[in-house]
């Protein structure tokens, strides 16, 4: 989802992309990388490989572990000895949700979750193998080219007429195509470390599917419960807004205005 995206992002200002889908190379085969990446001779690699199923995760931590954690070292060491530069996407969930007001890079991890910990370590072993690193922490993915919760609650509404979404896990929905396109202006400098890049404002989950409807003109009944009135294998962090120190940040548009530029792109494409 968010690959396809970087792909079209960077094409967009004239960059010439060797787009790999897991189709073409398993990141988990250090060798294979490596020889990938060395023949490209890339001057930056973006990693949007992941194992993105959080409660998944939970009964496989060592598959989570291999694909977020270890597989992010490798591509990060081979983009380093091919001189390139490397953006390592990460997520909200390596906070525990504790605090009440945006979480900024220099905040205290403290991950939920085997995904959450997973992606911690992919962080660190992003940083430990390429000088020129990016990570980039965002939150609640959706867009054009992947399985996400906008999809889902349009396939229920439309079919069910009623949904019940919690209301107290709260975050920032991210469109995909607005973090691309911070992604390619982010590897085009060299502000290199640890970076928070999420779309603007904040919502519930609840919040969020209100919103979907209503954007989308489905007349769906939406009802709210508590995290503990519907448990999930994986523990969510309740509140994982983030936000940024940094003094050249990058701002994503609000998340509203990101779901409307997904619902008309998806227009488009059916």
């Amino acid at each position: 989802m968010l690959g396809h995206d970087v792909v079209r992002a960077a094409e967009f200002v004239n960059h010439e992309v060797v787009g790999l889908a897991h189709a073409d190379l398993d990141v988990t085969d250090a060798r294979a990388v490596r020889d990938a990446i060395v023949r490209a001779g890339p001057d930056a690699v973006v990693n949007c490989a992941a194992w993105t199923d959080v409660d998944g995760a939970e009964s496989d931590p060592a598959g989570a572990e291999l694909l977020n954690g270890r597989a992010a070292g490798v591509v990060a060491a081979a983009a380093a000895e091919a001189g390139a530069s490397i953006v390592q996407p990460s997520t909200d969930y390596v906070f525990d949700g504790e605090k009440r007001e945006p979480y900024v890079e220099s905040d205290r991890p403290a991950p939920l979750s085997v995904y959450g910990a997973t992606k911690l370590a992919g962080e660190h072993a992003v940083a430990g193998a390429n000088e020129r690193h990016y990570v980039v922490r965002t939150s609640w993915l959706f867009g054009a080219s992947g399985a996400n919760f906008v999809e889902t609650m349009l396939r229920l509404g439309r079919e069910l007429g009623e949904v019940v979404v919690v209301r107290d896990q709260i975050g920032c929905p991210t469109y995909t195509g607005h973090l691309a396109d911070a992604l390619v202006r982010l590897l085009e400098g060299d502000d290199f470390g640890l970076h928070h890049i999420a779309g603007g404002g904040e919502c519930s989950w609840f919040d969020f599917a209100v919103e979907i409807f209503e954007q989308a003109g489905v007349e769906c009944r939406t009802l709210s419960c508590t995290t503990d009135d519907f448990p999930r294998p994986a523990r969510r962090p309740p509140h994982s807004v983030l936000g940024t120190e940094r003094e050249y940040a990058l701002y994503l548009p609000d998340w509203r205005e990101g779901l409307r530029s997904y619902l008309a792109e998806r227009a488009v494409a059916r």
